[in-house]
């Protein structure tokens, strides 16, 4: 851990790391790559599903379990709106705006409020929570 002081030139580098992170989500999520999908988290990262806000599901062996188990699916996930605010060199939060398309349903609106944590890896979700706006 640092000091939390940041200049301006690593802010910006956070803040683009953690919307890279926002983005290959969506991408590895609509291409069922399910490990690397779990690998975006911390090792004790927490999800929830915007389809069900109140479920948490902790860890990063049980977020890889919950998406495989899920049935198979075309998706296509839009995120935009993404706001990352840095609160040290080691930690941010973010939001984003989430439309998902299915081909089969009318798209659903919602959005993510994610917490980011530098780790010997680089930056990883530590919590990513979803919440629907307006659902098929």
């Amino acid at each position: 851990m640092s000091d939390g002081a940041v200049t301006p030139e690593e802010r910006r580098a956070i803040e683009w790391d953690c919307a890279r992170l926002v983005a290959l989500y969506a991408n590895l999520n609509d291409e069922t790559r399910w490990d690397e999908v779990a690998t975006l988290y911390a090792e004790d990262g927490v999800m929830t599903r915007p389809s069900a806000p109140d479920v948490e599901i902790r860890g990063r062996d049980a977020i890889l379990a919950a998406f495989a188990a899920r049935p198979p699916r075309t998706t296509r996930h839009v995120c935009s709106n993404v706001v990352i605010d840095v609160e040290d060199a080691d930690h941010a939060r973010g939001t984003c705006a989430m439309v998902l398309y299915t081909g089969t349903t009318p798209p659903a609106v919602g959005s993510f409020h994610d917490r980011f944590v530098r780790t010997a890896n680089g930056w990883r979700f530590s919590e990513r929570r979803g919440t629907m706006t307006f659902s098929p």
